[in-house]
């Protein structure tokens, strides 16, 4: 044995070490039972990894985003074995970790039911048990092609090792550019094998190292997530350092799933999706029609208030704009196939609205003094989202876009920039959005039209911008559109979840490609700074992310049916009739129930309902000229006076507060 100097890298701390050959990661973090892995020279080891002679190791706890991930991993090639020891016939595709969670792709002749999914999981369960050792052993890949002879996946998968395609859906799991790797699960008394899968890795320790899973649900999903592909059988599950932690997260899915805008949105009576009209297009019903244009109107409102002027473009164009301004060369297959018209012209249905308003900026000489100009609209655009991905409102094909278009001078940019984020962050406030972070996404270098200086400058303007609104900035390298760079705004929900909601980008190459131009002070010729603005995203998946976020209960200002009349007996119904007409004087919106039903179930079907306010009258209030309040957290107040009642709706509606 000779000696081995090793670095303990934790945090800024570091710990020289003389170690002897044949030392693991294990021995270094001996007792460190959070310690799963180790990180060498950047690359995730096992920590039966054997360190070398001036390696820097770092520990890799099970709580970091690498150890839950190493965790979930390796949870998903239990339930593999688990699915195999009772599905012989199963064929394995891929189990890659994701948010919260794991998967493994199954090629069975009958898709999986419920019940299978509790005996998987009781299979796993004895295998987690039995704390069957985790070993890797590095494979040629002709010896890997004869080992998993039975599995065609597996063979695919490594004819793609090093290419490209290795990148599809979750393959970069299994193989990579470099030697192919199979992990054995070992039997911890005797060390014979038990089953086998090719893998990257690395992996717990053993399997008696879960410490928590529960299975989820299975799924259909095409093998390699290509529609051209055979369509195999999905299991989702999920696993966490802790059963407290996973206990957490499976009543934070309860809650979300209560929260699901498509349920509440059928509960609610506020929109559908018909499947006449087609997957990802929806319609809005009279209850949600009324939610989306309140939402609208005081979009408007404020708008108009901060210098924008409204525009309205077509819903089809020509596809030479979209050769024009490059989204048929980054972005067709995110389009409609075109219609054929005009002698065989091709006509798209568009995708976003910037090409039309640089037309309108274009369709007349602009002067210096015009700047800047702040072109917006409600402007319906239609995406091809793959069907796999169409997601009720949040994931549509088509859907209205709050869309800006500010064309300003370079010295105008960063001031405009600044006012235009300041300007989108107070209005998501008054929508009662309030926790936020900033996201910059910078040049794909794969991806993009102009010049690197342009977006060197366009990049930096942005991040210098985004920092002045001391929110928390995370960088998305490569996530930028094809034109320029981007600022996000991320907003967390009432139960934590995270959006992406408004985006504000830098465009100087648009300008540049539809030769956008304005007569400067001295009567010179330059071209405008483009910054393209959306910030619901779209109307569509805004209503969706305040649904969920509310509840269903808005707040109300937003509410469909602000207040409810309900009359304790059939005689006070011409009473609250009355006071319903003084309240829609005032512009409330308020409805009386004068059905048969009795009081008590009047008051429920509000309460389902989630209206704000109910205004109940009896023979007392009727004499007095009074009603009386109940709130939809149960409380009340009695013995309101009709003007005060309707002063009180009218002080919560205009503050735009909740109740």
């Amino acid at each position: 044995m000779s000696d081995v100097r090793v670095t303990v890298q934790r945090d800024s701390e570091r710990e020289e070490r003389v170690v002897t050959t044949g030392t693991t990661a294990a021995d270094l973090f001996q007792g460190e039972r959070s310690v799963v892995a180790a990180r060498v020279a950047g690359e995730l080891k096992d920590l039966a990894y054997e360190v070398a002679d001036g390696d820097a190791v770092e520990p890799v706890e099970i709580t970091s985003e690498d150890g839950l991930n190493i965790l979930r991993h390796s949870t998903a090639h239990v339930m593999a074995q688990a699915v195999q020891e009772l599905f012989p016939e199963a064929k394995l595709g891929i189990g890659p970790p994701i948010k919260d969670g794991f998967y493994y792709d199954f090629d069975v002749e009958t898709p999986f039911h419920p019940d299978d999914l509790k005996r998987i999981e009781k299979k796993m369960q004895e295998i987690q048990k039995r704390g069957q050792k985790f070993a890797r052993r590095a494979v040629a890949d002709d010896a890997a092609r004869e080992e998993l002879a039975d599995e065609p996946y597996k063979l695919e998968l490594i004819g793609l090792k090093g290419s490209a395609a290795d990148a599809a859906e979750g393959a970069s799991a299994e193989v990579g550019a470099g030697e192919l790797t199979i992990y054995d699960n070992l039997d911890a008394k005797t060390g014979e094998l038990c089953w086998k899968d090719l893998c990257r890795g690395p992996h717990l320790p053993s399997t008696r190292a879960i410490p928590a899973f529960k299975l989820m649900r299975s799924a259909a999903a095409y093998w390699r997530g290509s529609e051209k592909n055979k369509q195999l059988q999905r299991i989702y599950g999920t696993a966490w350092p802790t059963k407290d932690e996973l206990k957490a997260h499976l009543e934070f899915l309860a809650e979300a799933e209560k929260r699901d805008h498509r349920k509440l949105g059928a509960e609610l009576d506020l929109f559908s999706v018909p499947e006449d009209i087609g997957s990802g297009l929806a319609v809005f019903h009279p209850k949600g029609g009324v939610i989306r244009r309140v939402m609208e109107d005081y979009s408007r409102r404020r708008h108009e208030e901060s210098g924008y002027e409204f525009v309205y473009t077509p819903h089809a164009t020509k596809g030479k704009l979209f050769e024009k301004s490059g989204h048929l060369d980054w972005y067709a297959d995110g389009m409609y196939p075109p219609m054929q018209l005009d002698e065989g012209i091709d006509y798209y249905l568009k995708p976003m609205n910037c090409p039309m308003h640089n037309l309108i900026f274009d369709a007349r000489g602009r002067s210096y003094r015009e700047l800047p100009l702040r072109l917006f609209e409600f402007g319906t655009v239609y995406r091809y989202e793959k069907s796999g991905v169409v997601h009720g409102l949040t994931r549509a094909r088509g859907f209205t876009q709050d869309d800006a278009h500010i064309y300003c001078t370079k010295e105008q940019m960063a001031d405009e920039l600044d006012a235009t984020l300041t300007f989108v962050l107070d209005l998501l406030r008054d929508y009662g959005l309030t926790d936020f972070y900033l996201e910059l996404s910078t040049k794909d270098p794969e991806k993009f039209v102009g010049s690197d200086e342009a977006w060197e400058e366009a990049t930096e303007t942005l991040r210098k911008v985004a920092e002045k609104q001391g929110l928390p900035l995370v960088p998305d390298p490569g996530g930028a559109a094809f034109y320029g760079p981007k600022i996000s705004v991320q907003t967390k929900d009432a139960i934590g979840r995270t959006w992406q909601m408004s985006t504000v980008q830098l465009d100087f190459n648009l300008p540049e490609r539809f030769d956008l131009e304005y007569t400067s002070a001295d009567g010179s010729k330059q071209r405008p700074v483009m910054i393209h603005r959306a910030l619901f995203g779209s109307i569509e998946r805004f209503f969706a992310v305040l649904l969920e976020h509310y509840a269903g209960a808005f707040p109300a200002w937003l509410a469909p049916v602000q207040a409810t009349g309900i009359p304790i007996g059939d005689a006070h119904v011409p009473y609250l009739q009355e006071f319903a007409a003084e309240a829609k004087a005032k512009g409330l919106r308020i409805e009386v129930d004068s059905s048969s039903d009795r009081m008590q179930k009047k008051i429920r079907n509000a309460q389902k309902a989630k209206v704000p306010f109910m205004i109940i009258a009896g023979d007392e209030d009727v004499a007095n000229g009074a009603v009386s309040f109940r709130y939809r957290d149960g409380s009340q107040k009695n013995g309101i006076p009709r003007d005060e009642a309707i002063a009180e709706i009218v002080d919560v509606v205009e503050r735009r507060v909740q109740v």
